[in-house]
C-alpha cells in the first residue's frame, strides 16, 4: 500500500542544517495497523507528513498502491489526497461549527448533493459513536469525543489509508484505550490500512501488527510486533519496551527494598522472558522438583501482543550453586529468555544475559 524509498527530508536554517529524516526506506501492506515511535525529535512526524506529500521529501520516492506520487502537484495532488485521511493530536475542529458542519466542510466540493452528504455525515457519526450529537459544538465534547470527530472528518471520501500523529497524546488513558479500539475496529471493518505515529510504546502494543523506531530521524529497528517485543535487538527499542512493561521500575524496586536486601545473600535475582505456549509451562514449579531449586516470584506481568502471550517473571534463586547454574541452563534449553540481575558468584552457563543497569 505504501513504499518509502531513500526519503530524506533536509531543513535549511540561516545557521545550521537540519537532517529530519535520513534515507528512511520503509513497506506498508494494505491492511497494517503500523507504528512508527520514537522520542520527540526522532524525526517521525516529518516522515508521515511525508506520506500524504504535506511534507515534500528532500530526496527519494513516495509510492502509494505502485504509483509513485512524489513529483504530483496541484488537481492531481488533490485528488490522491483523498484516498489519505489523517487526524491529529490536537483535533483542529472549527470551534464556531457544529460537529455535522466539521464533518460535512470536508465534503463541501465533492460534488455530493445536499442529501448525499447529509447521509454519508450521518453514517460516519454514527460509525464513530456519535450519532446523538450532531447539533453540539467541539466546546461541549470531551477530548475522546473530539478525537472520533476528527475520525469521521477524516473518513469522508472513504480513504484507503488513515495517517494518525500523535492522535492519542492529548487523552487520558481511558480514554486512549477507547480511540485505540475505535481505530482496530475501523481496521478491520473498513479494511483501512493506519499508520499511527507516537512516542508511547504502550500505544504500539494496544493494536499495532508492525513497528518502526526511530531515533535522530533513522529506523533503527523495524519488524511485527510479537517479533519486536520478544527480540528487540537496539538498546533504544529495549528502552522503550521495558518502560512500557514497568520491568525496570519493579527491578529497582526490588533491589531497594529492605526485605530483598536482607535476605539476597546467597541468592541470584533473574529475570526470565517467554512466549507464547512457554507461559503455560508450569517451569517455575519444575525447578525445585528438578534441581532441589527454591524460586521465589517477585513480580510478574503477561502481555498480549497480536493474540500472542509474551510473560516476563523476576525470581529470586536459591539453593546449591552448582544445581541453580543447572536450573538456569534449563530454562534456557526450554527456550527461556535469562537475565542475572543480581549474583554474588559468576553464572557460567551459556545464553545467560546480564542486567546492564545494574552496578
Amino acid at each position: 500500500m505504501i513504499e518509502l524509498k531513500d526519503i530524506s527530508v533536509t531543513f535549511h536554517q540561516p545557521d545550521r542544517q537540519i537532517n529530519a529524516v535520513k534515507d528512511v526506506n520503509l513497506t506498508i501492506d494494505k491492511g497494517d495497523i503500523y507504528g512508527i515511535v520514537g522520542f520527540s525529535g526522532a524525526g517521525k512526524s516529518t516522515l508521515v507528513r511525508v506520506i500524504n506529500l504535506l511534507q515534500r521529501p528532500t530526496s527519494g520516492e513516495v509510492i502509494i498502491k505502485g504509483e509513485n506520487i512524489t513529483n504530483l502537484k496541484g488537481k492531481d495532488l488533490r485528488r490522491k489526497r483523498q484516498s489519505i485521511g489523517m487526524i491529529f493530536q490536537h483535533f483542529n475542529l472549527m470551534a464556531s461549527r457544529t460537529i455535522f458542519d466539521n464533518v460535512d466542510f470536508s465534503l463541501k466540493y465533492s460534488g455530493k448533493s445536499k442529501q448525499e452528504r447529509k447521509e454519508k455525515v450521518t453514517e460516519l457519526l454514527e460509525l464513530v459513536g456519535l450519532s446523538d450529537k450532531h447539533d453540539a459544538y467541539p466546546s461541549q465534547l470531551s477530548g475522546g469525543q473530539k478525537q472520533r470527530v476528527a475520525i469521521a472528518r477524516a473518513l469522508v471520501n472513504d480513504p484507503e489509508i488513515l495517517l494518525c500523529d500523535e492522535a492519542t497524546s492529548a487523552l487520558d488513558p481511558k480514554t486512549t484505550l477507547q480511540i485505540l479500539s475505535l481505530l482496530k475496529e475501523l481496521n478491520k471493518r473498513l479494511n483501512l490500512t493506519i499508520v499511527l505515529i507516537t512516542h508511547e510504546m504502550q500505544v504500539v502494543k494496544e493494536i499495532c501488527n508492525k513497528v518502526a523506531v526511530m531515533e535522530n530521524g533513522e529506523i533503527v529497528e523495524k519488524g511485527d510486533s510479537v517479533t519486536l517485543f520478544s527480540q528487540a535487538e537496539k538498546e533504544l527499542t529495549q528502552t522503550f519496551i521495558r518502560t512500557a512493561s514497568h520491568i525496570d521500575q519493579a527491578l529497582e524496586t526490588i533491589l531497594n527494598s529492605k526485605s530483598f536486601i536482607d535476605s539476597s545473600n546467597d541468592v541470584w535475582l533473574i529475570e526470565l522472558s517467554y512466549i507464547g505456549s512457554q507461559t503455560n509451562e508450569a517451569l517455575i514449579s519444575q525447578l525445585y522438583s528438578r534441581f532441589q531449586v527454591s524460586a521465589n516470584i517477585l513480580y510478574g506481568n503477561v502481555e498480549i501482543i497480536q493474540d500472542v502471550p509474551l510473560g516476563s517473571l523476576v525470581v529470586s534463586l536459591s539453593g546449591d550453586i552448582d544445581k541453580r547454574q543447572e536450573a538456569v541452563a534449563y530454562l534456557i534449553a526450554e527456550g527461556v529468555k535469562i537475565t542475572i540481575v543480581k549474583a554474588d558468584e559468576p553464572v557460567e552457563v551459556e545464553g545467560v544475559n546480564h542486567y546492564a543497569r545494574v552496578n
